[in-house]
């Protein structure tokens, strides 16, 4: 019996000291979130050197890629741990009308089981970043020897509203297909890259960008922009006449070797394949050698004209989306020091339907600046979750996905629910053309009340192309739609 005894102590000891000492190795999650803090700063370091440098290898740009993926993938895990204790408040106020003691019970298994995600979570980025900080100790050494940019010493929100945020390797590859030169000889081909996306994916930032270029400026004696519905025999005579010309080299100008290059923003689909076949043809008998064509369309009808891979540009990760918007919004401000509005917009960011570029983050992010109050945040979550429930339940997804993109969209207004905003058509307009001065903020907030038909803008870009987004609408009251909802329904009038 004492020998029975003994063993069961024995037995008790060796399983509390091992608890204790699993206690005492595992760490806590505030430890491993100080280790990713410190981390995270380690690689953003790394992240704005190579960003002052005019790095040209294309794996290295690649590294430095990957690396700032897993550092917006980090800061979202940061954010997202920070705000657990206002997600389980949300949690627990949409159950309010269970008993208490369920509602307890199931408080504390939520609580439970999202700390041990978190702590997770926060170990897996954790680990992979510093993974990936030893991935790039050579890189870190090579970025000495790449030229330095000169840069603006600008905060980091003034900067990331002035860029072109998550497309450098992009832009990097457009720029390699534009200075790349064709053996000697090898049989002449003009050479055409097709660039496809979604509709405000930022096809058209994208192209400004790389044609801003000293380098690319220098390659050619003029680039050519052609903005085109579709490939008719109409539009193709009038090219020469209505192509823009966005840049003259008057040096290059006079060279025998003069190159040009021409940007074709295909706006419909490709329909007449003959046409282009006839557009490529002169163009290559009449332009210089070593000219381009850059091809943008929202259509993938066009990747087999294109001589070289075709570029396909999608949407920001939701990761990296968050870290861009949450910038925008916040600005200056800690938003550490905003934990409930954090996470407000943190959902707000959710509810973009697979939509995460710059249009959406700057307009939301600057009415959120605008109004930046926990009540009118909330309302506004509330409202673009029914709009985006809305849109899902009657197209699947956005209605800018829809081959008819253009076709008239209905939603509530924000401040006043009777009445509906009707959004007739949208369109960019260039920077030096005259915009509207009501904005959509206003009339979706209700600060003003225009009637009949009208114009607003939803943005106004501070990077090129610096379009101007501009959408005709026209509000409508409760006695308006009833009367039109029948005709609205026939003549494909979406009510959102």
């Amino acid at each position: 019996m004492e020998s029975f005894i003994s063993a069961i102590f024995g037995e008790l000891t060796t399983r509390s000291i091992n608890f204790f000492i699993s206690k005492l190795s595992k760490p806590t999650t505030l430890d491993v979130e100080d280790r990713l803090r410190r981390v995270l700063l380690r690689a953003q370091v790394i992240i704005d050197e190579a960003k002052g440098r005019h790095i040209t290898n294309q794996a290295m740009l690649l590294q430095l890629v990957m690396l700032g993926d897993a550092v917006h993938w980090s800061h979202y895990v940061l954010d997202t741990f920070r705000c657990q204790f206002h997600q389980e408040e949300d949690a627990n106020n949409q159950g309010v009308s269970r008993s208490s003691s369920l509602s307890k019970v199931n408080s504390a298994m939520r609580l439970y089981s999202r700390g041990a995600k978190t702590l997770k979570d926060l170990q897996g980025a954790l680990d992979n970043l510093s993974s990936m900080i030893l991935d790039v100790n050579e890189l870190v050494l090579f970025l000495t020897n790449y030229p330095c940019l000169y840069r603006q010493p600008y905060s980091m929100h003034l900067q990331l509203a002035n860029c072109m945020f998550g497309r450098q390797l992009e832009a990097q590859l457009v720029i390699n297909f534009l200075l790349h030169v064709q053996p000697h000889g090898a049989d002449e081909e003009l050479e055409v890259l097709p660039i496809v996306g979604p509709s405000y994916v930022g096809k058209s930032t994208l192209v400004a960008h790389v044609c801003k270029d000293e380098r690319v400026r220098a390659r050619f004696s003029e680039i050519l922009f052609f903005h085109i519905q579709t490939f008719t025999d109409d539009e193709l005579a009038t090219f020469r006449d209505e192509c823009e010309l966005k840049h003259q080299n008057r040096v290059s100008a006079s060279n025998l070797e003069a190159r040009l290059l021409v940007v074709i923003e295909l706006i419909g689909d490709l329909i007449n394949e003959e046409a282009w076949g006839r557009l490529y043809s002169a163009s290559k008998r009449y332009a210089p050698r070593g000219s381009k064509i850059i091809v943008t369309s929202r259509f993938d009808s066009i990747v087999k004209f294109g001589t070289t891979r075709a570029l396909t540009l999608k949407f920001l990760p939701h990761e990296a989306y968050w870290y861009f918007f949450k910038t925008l919004t916040f600005g200056s401000m800690d938003p550490e020091m905003h934990p409930r509005l954090t996470h407000l917009a943190m959902e707000i960011a959710k509810t973009t339907l697979g939509r995460r570029g710059h249009l959406s983050a700057n307009i939301i992010a600057h009415l959120l600046k605008d109004n930046f109050d926990v009540k009118f945040w909330s309302a506004l979550l509330a409202f673009l979750r029914r709009y985006s429930q809305k849109l899902v339940s009657q197209f699947g997804g956005h209605p800018a996905d829809s081959p008819n993109q253009n076709r008239p969209v209905l939603f509530e207004r924000m401040a006043t629910p009777s009445e509906c905003i009707v959004l007739d058509h949208r369109c960019q307009h260039p920077s030096e053309e005259e915009i509207p001065k009501i904005k959509f903020q206003d009339v979706l907030c209700g600060s003003v009340m225009p009637r009949g038909k009208f114009d607003v803008l939803a943005w106004r870009s501070r990077i090129p192309p610096y379009h101007s987004y501009v959408y005709t609408c026209k509000i409508e009251g409760p006695k308006t739609r009833a009367v039109k909802r029948k005709r609205s329904m026939k003549n494909g009038v979406t009510n959102c």
